[in-house]
């Protein structure tokens, strides 16, 4: 018989609630001198305002921020938490309520924030669900304007609240009428809105955002149904928000414990964290992500110390079913060297979701060029973790479109763009440590420009080597930028400049990107075991070669990614293939379509008038990707999808012949 040993239990988890570990001082010296320093700020710039010394702007700005940190003081009075004296409590809240806002009592204010401590969340209980809980469109008209919820609950329950209560908010909210009314009479309304009414205004907006919308808003659960889950703490930037906010950042840790003073959140939270995460509390990060309890340890794990949490913005792919034109106007057309230009676009923001993608992907540009319509794929070379679209086009002598978008291209101009498609990329991990290898030329760059930028903002412990082949400098793109880049990224970034007709490049350096300098990389300082993915991008010779090499040195083929902007165009020979009926699901509906022999299911889909998503036509973008459901075909050519994904059952459909009678495919999967 096996014995069975009970494992002791952590000693923070043994609480219903954890241990706050922090008693209420005698008095909380942190928050004696904000009170303090806020008074004195208040009467300087009262000071200021009276003797012209200050503009107005400065001494609304000044009294604003006075009028915030003696919130603080108000709401841990309003807790006892300021002193295990009463009185030094009540003595603390009444003047700082002064200041906050004079129309109702200490007293009143501290019974209305009780009562939205026991109903958080709560619609009609809650005072502050006002705010929490509002439309985001109301936000900006209800921040300001958070004394009138108050005053209302305090209306509403004025038969429970002592007499003498009551008279004293009667007789604030009646002197704060006097003095307004005999400001105006007197001719100085516009004195007492700079000294007190607008930077009030301004503070109450600033408070109810801060105090009340970050920690509550989109939190389901009361205060009664799960505690652990009717606020949040807000982790991340935290060398900056702790003291922005005074530590409200950990509102969780202040409802949990109300009467512990503000300047002891932190701590608490540190002394019983894991506590906390095993009851699932409620975490987000700066920007608004929110973060389970493992999900937590992940960024905790993967930014070292919790003072120093920064959030790590993800991309994601477009959100549309199905790659579709959309009709852009041009933000920015500038000069990258005498025969490139960088495009920016201005996605509407209904498109943006759309438009979201992942580094390595590219747009299809569709334009008519005097009443002959051209579509031109381009590779986005912006950071995914951007909020920039753009891509870089190269001038082909003799090229429609790119002759266009050197000479005419103008800002305010339109294109039309398909949305995002390509899996040139691969997928990223915050916490990886990996090793990237991009190799390029010329226009080459622009997919391994995104790949680079994105990988380094997301993967911080991971390293990335730039193989890049150009002329000269002169006819490098995005020269500066990578200059920016490697500055930036000193430690996890190297590039490494291959020219072809520059003869004061170094000797080892000059000529082009081919087999034997990889070759003489791959036995030096790259030897393929250390790499953990690589990307080709450049002229098809130079592509196919490397990668030939790479796969003969040991490389993974699902590790060697390939980005050709033309594949070859062989012909074809109509009598190896046979004719079949094509089902093709597009954009959520279903169309049967009639295939001859010799076409491909792409050229079937076009010829009965659908819109199906295409570019190179040379199975080198994969624009033209869709998944077989039914049926089999076979690819003349692939240079697009890795082995992975062709498994997974995607094909390339301007290189797919059918091999069965019937074939379905979907462009939407």
């Amino acid at each position: 018989m096996t014995a069975i040993t009970e494992q002791p239990t952590p000693a923070a988890s043994r609480h219903a609630l954890p241990d706050p570990g922090e008693l209420i001082p005698a008095i909380s010296w942190p928050v004696v001198g904000i009170f303090s320093g806020a008074l004195a700020v208040f009467a300087f710039s009262t000071w200021a305002a009276v003797t012209d010394r200050l503009p107005a702007p400065a001494t609304i700005l000044l009294t604003a921020s006075a009028i915030f940190v003696l919130f603080t003081v108000l709401h841990d009075a309003a807790h006892y938490s300021v002193s295990t004296h009463r009185w030094v409590n009540v003595a603390f809240g009444r003047v700082a309520m002064l200041f906050v806002s004079p129309l109702i009592s200490f007293k009143s204010f501290a019974f209305i924030h009780i009562e939205h401590h026991r109903n958080t969340n709560d619609d009609e209980n809650d005072p502050d669900h006002f705010v929490s809980g509002a439309p985001w469109w109301q936000l900006p008209f209800r921040f300001p304007l958070m004394d009138l919820p108050y005053l209302a609950f305090l209306v509403r329950n004025v038969k429970r609240r002592p007499r003498a209560e009551v008279l004293e908010t009667a007789f604030l909210m009646g002197a704060t009428v006097t003095v307004v009314l005999t400001s105006a009479f007197t001719g100085h309304l516009w004195t007492l809105a700079v000294l007190y009414l607008i930077p009030a205004r301004v503070a109450v907006f600033v408070l109810a955002w801060w105090f009340d919308w970050l920690p509550h808003h989109d939190l389901e659960d009361t205060q009664q149904e799960n505690r652990y889950r009717a606020t949040r703490n807000r982790v991340g930037s935290e060398w900056i928000l702790t003291p922005l906010l005074l530590s409200q950042n950990y509102h969780l840790v202040h409802h949990l414990h109300p009467s512990i003073p503000f300047h002891r959140y932190v701590a608490t939270w540190r002394r019983n964290e894991e506590a906390y995460l095993e009851r699932d509390a409620a975490i987000g990060t700066a920007f608004g992500q929110q973060l389970d309890s493992d999900e937590y340890r992940e960024w905790k794990r993967l930014n070292g110390k919790l003072a120093r949490l920064l959030p790590v913005r993800m991309p994601k792919r477009s959100s549309a079913r199905a790659a579709r034109f959309h009709t852009i106007p041009v933000a920015g057309v500038d000069r990258l060297t005498d025969d490139s230009v960088l495009i920016h676009f201005d996605v509407p923001a209904h498109l943006r979701d759309q438009f979201s993608f992942e580094a390595g992907q590219h747009v299809t540009v569709r334009t008519d060029l005097g009443g002959e319509g051209v579509r031109r794929n381009y590779s986005l070379c912006s950071s995914a973790t951007s909020e920039t679209l753009a891509i870089a086009v190269k001038h082909i002598p003799g090229g429609a479109f790119s002759t266009f978008a050197m000479e005419q291209l103008r800002v305010g101009d339109t294109l039309e763009l398909l949305t995002p498609t390509g899996s040139f990329g691969t997928p990223l991990d915050p916490l990886a440590a990996r090793s990237y290898v991009a190799i390029v030329a010329g226009s080459g760059i622009t997919p391994a420009l995104s790949i680079l930028q994105t990988t380094l903002a997301v993967e911080t412990e991971s390293r990335f080597t730039l193989v890049y082949g150009n002329r000269d400098a002169d006819s490098t793109m995005f020269r500066e930028e990578l200059d920016d880049l490697e500055a930036r990224y000193a430690d996890r970034l190297r590039i490494i400049h291959v020219r072809s007709r520059d003869p004061r490049h170094p000797a080892h350096l000059r000529g082009r990107v081919d087999r034997p300098k990889l070759g003489h990389w791959l036995d030096g300082d790259l030897p393929v075991s250390s790499v953990d993915e690589w990307f080709l991008c450049g002229p098809v010779e130079m592509v196919t070669d490397l990668r030939a090499l790479l796969l003969d040195r040991g490389a993974e083929p699902d590790h060697v990614h390939v980005e050709l902007f033309h594949g070859y165009q062989r012909p074809t020979v109509a009598d190896d293939f046979i004719p079949a009926e094509v089902a093709v699901t597009l954009d959520g509906r279903q169309h049967e379509v009639s295939l001859a022999a010799g076409d491909t299911v792409l050229e079937s889909a076009l010829k009965a008038g659908l819109e199906a998503p295409y570019a190179c036509l040379g199975g080198a973008c994969g624009t033209c990707k869709a998944k077989v459901l039914l049926g089999s075909v076979a690819m003349e050519q692939n240079f697009a999808l890795p082995p992975a994904v062709v498994d997974a059952g995607y094909v390339l459909t301007c290189q797919s012949h059918p091999t069965t009678p019937s074939v379905a495919v979907d462009y939407d999967a």
